[in-house]
């Protein structure tokens, strides 16, 4: 309908002369009515939305995920339909504002709940078809004012709206997981070559699973500072938990050894079973300086007992003089 000068146009939203208003002005108007309606029936579009759920196993978004879930989703919910009607508002910083703090807000719970990206974009599916019901409604209360344009208006803005909410999301869920899985990897390197003092001298790498060529290269760069931060000056490396070994990693082994031996630090190897020989020599690997015992018992009670014989030997040659 094309609106007339100097004609009142009343409804149960707002009553404004049209000879008053020009232009843009008159859409400003519009924008604010619908951001107002839209704020007022936030919590009935929630509502709509969480009725939808349905039973997801070990989902967030699940029927049956509890009431803290709910609440939780209800809260975020509300955020969700104030952010995207501050679209509507002539404030795009107000926008932004809110949009980084939805998009922290939601990310950081749903990577920590572990939950699914694609379940994510499928309740933002559902939260827009729900909105848009209420968009529509407020259209349709208002048909006697609201024109062509102003819908096409509403229908960019809106849909604008939930696209940067998308990208914003996934660019710091998708940041905040690979920080996590970093510091697992981090975390799996330090306990796939734990140097464990036995004495304040003495330490022990015992080396379980498969040993590939990535995890020699993590132990060739690791063993020997973590070796030099803590004071190790003998170091044992237990091989009897390794179940497959190559030649690239017997290699890596050595080299490890010539790099402890460079750094004044002893190495004793121990459990080298049989294939991992075969493979040293086949390689002319030369173990000769590195001490070996077929098990680590074996090769620190000699090693202790030792050293227990030369302080008995050193105090009594000290006690004679």
């Amino acid at each position: 309908m094309t609106l007339a000068k100097g004609k009142w146009y009343t409804n149960s939203i707002f009553k404004i002369n049209y000879i008053e208003i020009k232009g843009v002005v008159w859409l400003d108007i519009l924008d604010k009515k619908l951001y107002d309606y839209l704020i007022a029936k936030s919590d009935a579009i929630s509502d709509q939305w969480l009725a939808l759920r349905k039973k997801q196993e070990g989902s967030i978004y699940s029927a049956q995920a509890g009431k803290a879930a709910e609440e939780l989703l209800r809260n975020q919910n509300r955020l969700t339909n104030l952010t995207v009607a501050t679209k509507l508002l002539a404030e795009p910083e107000q926008f932004e504002r809110k949009k980084e703090e939805w998009a922290h807000e939601v990310a950081e719970s749903r990577a920590s709940t572990h939950t699914p990206i694609y379940e994510v974009m499928d309740a933002l599916k559902k939260v827009k078809t729900v909105y848009w019901r209420f968009v529509e409604q407020f259209i349709e209360a208002n048909a006697d004012v609201v024109e062509a344009g102003a819908v096409l208006r509403w229908c960019s803005l809106i849909n604008e709206a939930f696209d940067e909410l998308i990208t914003r999301f996934a660019e710091i869920y998708s940041r905040i997981v690979d920080s996590r899985f970093t510091a697992q990897a981090h975390l799996i390197e330090e306990l796939s070559a734990p140097v464990i003092p036995v004495t304040p001298t003495i330490g022990v790498l015992p080396l379980i699973g498969e040993i590939d060529a990535s995890r020699a290269q993590s132990l060739f760069d690791s063993v020997p500072q973590k070796c030099a931060q803590t004071g190790v000056a003998h170091l044992f490396i237990d091989l009897s938990g390794v179940t497959t070994i190559d030649t690239l990693v017997a290699h890596q082994i050595h080299q490890i050894t010539q790099v402890l031996k460079l750094l004044g630090i002893q190495s004793t190897i121990s459990g080298m079973r049989p294939e991992i020989v075969q493979t040293s020599v086949q390689l002319g690997l030369d173990f000769s300086e590195v001490q070996t015992f077929g098990t680590l018992q074996l090769g620190l009670k000699k090693v202790l007992q030792d050293r227990s014989e030369n302080i008995v030997e050193q105090t009594d040659a000290d006690s004679k003089q």
